[in-house]
């Protein structure tokens, strides 16, 4: 096995590699990528940079909860998505996550917006229940990213809610956020995206979760480009903010890592984003490279490229520490500019 270090950012031996890290302080974190059906060996964790001394936390790497972000390819065939979800769901529990997240689409990826409509389900449906069954054999909580669900509105309006799901470790259905923003956008050498054609936006946020790790923020994908939504989560209590997406390849390179650092920074929160990765099918592919980002900006977890998932740990006395030393949240001057993402109601 070869360890590839950097102070700040990690190469990765070209595939198919069977173990990949991503070192960070011993004490806080540990991420590796997982190719599914591999076994892997106990894992030892080095250090290869250090906080400043103001941020130095005592607590032991393995006091903290551990996440799971999980990197697919969907195709149409909802079947096939799921065991490849179920794969790599089993394996984070057996590596000891609480929770793992799925990405935006993580159900399937259709041909166009008619077959969008044929495939999608209400939340009662078989699908969601295999998921929740999911969650009860493995013990642990789940972020489905990214639902296409048939609302209560599918008879009058024939469109569908892109809906995160958050389900808890015996499968109840804990939270649901139908995405804001919808992307509705022509990039060229990307194709255009007109997420309206099948889908209604949501019509509100939905207050951060208590979780085993945290209170999560919901949000999915295209909503990362609006700031106002992360700083009312923030507001609203959030320590950990979910963005689950299918970036395409010419705004993924350009704007994926920047955004979702930007957005941990502001709002001095945990920043989780799994992401779909490679082609779909003939009309549509996805930039991948899932990550968790610290409320610092660092990545501290990543995948790179193809299916598979990252780990990190999640400290909320860092994040504590962190927004003790840097106030942001109290400097604000709303007399001169507004308040910024009202807090939630």
């Amino acid at each position: 096995m070869v360890l590839a270090l950097s102070s700040c950012r990690t190469s990765y031996l070209s595939r198919p590699p069977r173990l990949g890290f991503i070192v960070r302080p011993s004490h806080q974190f540990l991420s590796f990528l997982l190719c599914p059906g591999l076994q892997i060996p106990r894992l030892s964790v080095l250090c290869a940079q250090r906080r400043p001394r103001a941020m130095a936390i005592s607590s032991s790497s393995w006091e903290l909860p551990l996440v799971a972000v999980c990197q697919v390819t969907s195709t149409p065939d909802k079947q096939e998505n799921f065991k490849t979800c179920a794969e790599l769901v089993r394996e984070a529990a057996r590596l000891g996550a609480c929770l793992a997240f799925l990405p935006e689409a993580f159900d399937f990826i259709a041909r166009d917006p008619a077959e969008t409509l044929r495939l999608s389900e209400p939340l009662g449906g078989n699908l969601l229940g295999e998921y929740t069954q999911l969650a009860r054999e493995c013990g642990l909580w789940l972020s489905l990213g990214g639902f296409h669900e048939r609302g209560q509105d599918w008879e009058q309006t024939q469109k569908i809610y892109n809906c995160h799901v958050l389900l808890d470790n015996k499968g109840s259905v804990v939270a649901t956020y139908r995405k804001t923003h919808l992307c509705d956008v022509e990039i060229p050498g990307q194709g255009p995206m007109h997420e309206s054609n099948s889908t209604i936006p949501g019509p509100s946020l939905e207050s951060p979760v208590s979780t085993p790790v945290g209170k999560i923020g919901l949000a999915i994908c295209y909503d990362m480009r609006f700031p106002e939504l992360s700083l009312a989560l923030a507001q609203a209590g959030a320590e950990i903010l979910t963005y689950p997406s299918a970036f395409g390849s010419v705004t993924g390179p350009a704007h994926w890592e920047v955004l979702l650092r930007a957005r941990a920074i502001e709002t001095q929160c945990y920043v989780v984003a799994a992401a779909q990765c490679g082609r779909h099918h003939e009309k549509r592919a996805s930039y991948g490279h899932s990550m968790v980002v610290d409320p610092w900006g660092t990545v501290v977890a990543h995948c790179p490229e193809g299916p598979g998932l990252c780990l990190a740990r999640i400290d909320l006395r860092y994040l504590r520490q962190l927004r003790q030393h840097l106030p942001v949240f109290e400097h604000r001057r709303p007399d001169l500019y507004g308040t910024l993402g009202h807090p939630l109601p």
